[in-house]
């Protein structure tokens, strides 16, 4: 590993930043494919409508023919698996709920689950998109609804995604999924986050990709295609009764799991894509919608949504259409499929970071027994992988990002700042540099 120094005590900290890429994530992020990932919306745009409650037995429309084709892409992806993909249809029938299911409908998620190899490691990061698709009538299942953007753009980051890793071989395991029923009050979503809930999964990450393929401002015509949004909670939906005094006697108001994950997506997507800035956006969602990470924030899981910078609403949920020689509908020749293959050329680095790196330190704590101008951090190993050393990740209360890092292969740190002053946090690295998540300290008893 290398280091970029900064500043030397005594005794020596180094402060240093994560240059260094690891080579095999970079060949990862080279082999995502604008052609690939435009066939695969192309394709999807063909189903005619992947309404959720569109039919389910036809081999060329509805939601049906599209879930299983999503799960033939997987299967073939899964051959180069060594046989570490299981791939399957998480599915359950609905009842008429008054709102917006109307009849018994049969609700499936595609899903293609990586498997970790080490056995020990129980750590799992999600990627994820919305399979299906509407027009202005929420309940209108028939009529042309091509959902090129909204969600095919995800779906198809979902699909390249399990394209590219599918030869990997983390110690950690990776789920690429793409729900159903987003559109209807995410049933999708619902049903595998609550799942993963009872069965006491470790979902440590969910990147849910819900329109990354546009670039146009339907207003005013601006185009953007250098910044992707990252939208995440800082306080936690789950518990905060529970976690509300901590939260405000250490200041951390801005520091939940999804937000950590949200700086960790920008820092290692930045440092991988080219010409793309990551936005930090401190809601969970944007105003009048809701995407399906809403449904593992709401279970306790850091989860958060990647969108793009400008949505264009001529092209949202609307009945494809021309009017004053306007086109309304969200149509293929709307995505730049570059600025789609930078986004998912994001999630891909994000993803094999987290699944490459060791698992977060244990039982970080800071002191707080003494009125000093120093602070000291300790921790234990995890209990599975091999770090080499830790992080300590500094930043003042104010900064929105990680400021400095300090290596140590110790298991505590004094540092020369004071706690009233900055935010630290501890993770864990290995030998090709890869780090785990941040863990913020809880005070020592």
């Amino acid at each position: 590993m290398k280091y970029l120094l900064f500043l030397c005590f005594t005794p020596c900290i180094v402060f240093s930043q994560l240059r260094t890429k690891d080579n095999e994530i970079k060949k990862y992020v080279s082999e995502v494919n604008s052609d690939s990932l435009q066939s695969y919306i192309k394709k999807l745009v063909g189903f005619n409508t992947r309404h959720t409650l569109s039919v389910t037995n036809d081999q060329n429309k509805g939601i049906g023919a599209a879930r299983n084709w999503v799960l033939s892409k997987f299967k073939e992806y899964a051959k180069h698996s060594n046989g570490r993909m299981e791939v399957y249809l998480q599915q359950q029938d609905l009842q008429p709920d008054g709102k917006r299911v109307d009849q018994v409908t049969h609700l499936g998620n595609p899903i293609a689950y990586l498997k970790g190899t080490d056995p020990n490691d129980k750590r799992v990061f999600l990627i994820s998109g919305h399979l299906d698709s509407r027009v202005t009538d929420v309940m209108n299942r028939t009529s042309f609804a091509p959902g090129a953007n909204d969600d095919g753009s995800g779906v198809s980051a979902v699909i390249e995604a399990a394209r590219v890793l599918s030869k990997s071989a983390f110690p950690a395991s990776v789920i690429f999924v793409a729900f159903s029923g987003e559109e209807q009050s995410l049933l999708g979503s619902k049903m595998l986050a609550e799942k993963t809930k009872k069965e006491n999964w470790q979902i440590e990450a969910v990147l849910n990709n819900d329109m990354i393929g546009n670039t146009k401002s339907g207003e005013t015509n601006e185009t953007n295609d250098r910044v992707l949004r990252v939208f995440s909670e800082g306080l936690p939906y789950a518990e905060l009764d529970k976690k509300a005094m901590s939260i405000r006697n250490l200041g951390l108001e801005n520091d939940g799991d999804s937000r950590q994950l949200a700086r960790y997506i920008k820092e290692v997507g930045e440092k991988y894509v080219k010409n793309l800035e990551v936005k930090l956006i401190y809601r969970n969602d944007r105003f009048l919608r809701g995407g399906d990470h809403s449904s593992f924030v709401n279970n306790g899981f850091p989860a958060v949504r990647l969108t793009e910078y400008y949505e264009n609403y001529d092209q949202q949920h609307q009945d494809v259409r021309k009017e004053n020689g306007k086109q309304y509908g969200d149509l293929p020749e709307f995505i730049d499929y570059n600025y789609l293959r930078k986004n998912t050329a994001v999630n891909i680095a994000v993803l094999a970071s987290l699944a490459k790196s060791p698992p977060k330190p244990g039982k970080v704590e800071i002191e707080v027994k003494e009125l000093t101008n120093s602070t000291t951090l300790h921790w234990e190993k995890p209990k599975t992988g091999r770090p080499v050393g830790y992080y300590v990740l500094v930043r003042e209360t104010d900064s929105p990002v990680w400021q400095k890092r300090i290596f140590t292969q110790n298991l505590s740190l004094k540092i020369p700042l004071s706690k009233d002053n900055y935010i630290f946090a501890v993770q864990s690295v290995n030998e090709s540099g890869n780090v785990s998540l941040p863990v913020i300290p809880r005070i020592a008893k």
